[in-house]
């Protein structure tokens, strides 16, 4: 099984989801809330598809998430990535492919 498409969407709709949540917050609108429960609860199901021990699941899904959070913040939100946002996110990333590729 490819996991990477898996830990793709997972990351978009956990991302989605709080950011539909976020806007429910924000505008007191009740869609946001339940819109992004569902994305949540999806993302819940898609993260746990791959049949990866639990802890490099994860490990390698922080790094995929934090790509997709960063990306969400620039093109929807219009926040700027800091030097120490990418600093940070150079050593997530390090990390995820660390579990990935090391053998």
């Amino acid at each position: 099984m490819k996991v990477l498409p898996f830990l793709l969407l997972a990351a978009v709709l956990e991302v989605g989801g709080d950011a539909l949540v976020r806007w429910g917050l924000k505008s007191g609108r009740i869609p946001g809330f339940v819109l992004g429960a569902a994305a949540l609860f999806a993302y819940g199901l898609f993260v746990n598809l791959p049949k990866w021990d639990f802890s490099r699941l994860l490990g390698v899904y922080m790094a995929v998430f934090f790509v997709a959070s960063q990306a969400i913040g620039l093109l929807v939100f219009g926040e700027t990535l800091s030097a120490a946002r990418w600093v940070g996110g150079v050593l997530v990333v390090a990390g995820g492919l660390c579990m990935i590729l090391w053998k």
